[in-house]
């Protein structure tokens, strides 16, 4: 089974703790700042904790419509935050499951730094194609940016 993955890392002037806060808060905030891509993010199963399992809408700005999404650890006190997609067409039919891994890292200057790690697990030798883990990137990268934008104008909640 072959793998391939995807680097996210952006620089923040916020603290890791409200950006972890805010990045916690997804499911509310992503829809919210980037519709295109997320319509909508429910859980059906679970209360947000490990175990939890949610169901993903996707937006007309991608190729595929729903995912099944399985959270897979939380560590808040270190910042860090994974899960699993492990259902769906954004699976491409070529993927057993898609597995990120969030760790927001304190900097010397008061801010920290969004680190995101995506593993495509592959069911055999197929990968995806170049251009579409440059368009995943993008689309991480922008939408972590929204979620930043969207914490900084409501400062009394994150």
């Amino acid at each position: 089974m072959a793998s391939v993955s995807i680097e996210v890392e952006i620089p923040s002037q916020f603290p890791a703790e409200r950006v972890f806060k805010a990045f916690s808060d997804f499911d509310n905030i992503a829809p919210k700042v980037n519709p295109q891509v997320f319509k909508s993010i429910e859980t059906v199963e679970g209360h947000g904790d490990v175990g939890t399992i949610k169901i993903f809408t996707f937006g007309d700005a991608v190729p595929f419509t729903t995912a099944k999404y399985k959270v897979d650890a939380i560590d808040a006190s270190n910042h860090s935050y994974s899960s699993s997609f492990i259902e769906g067409d954004n699976l491409l039919g070529i993927l057993d499951s898609i597995t990120q891994h969030v760790k927001v890292v304190p900097s010397p200057t008061g801010g920290s730094v969004f680190k995101q790690t995506v593993v495509y697990n592959c069911k055999g030798d197929e990968k995806p194609s170049e251009e579409i883990l440059a368009k995943e990137k993008e689309i991480y990268e922008n939408t972590y940016k929204a979620i930043e934008a969207y914490a900084a104008a409501h400062p009394e909640t994150y």
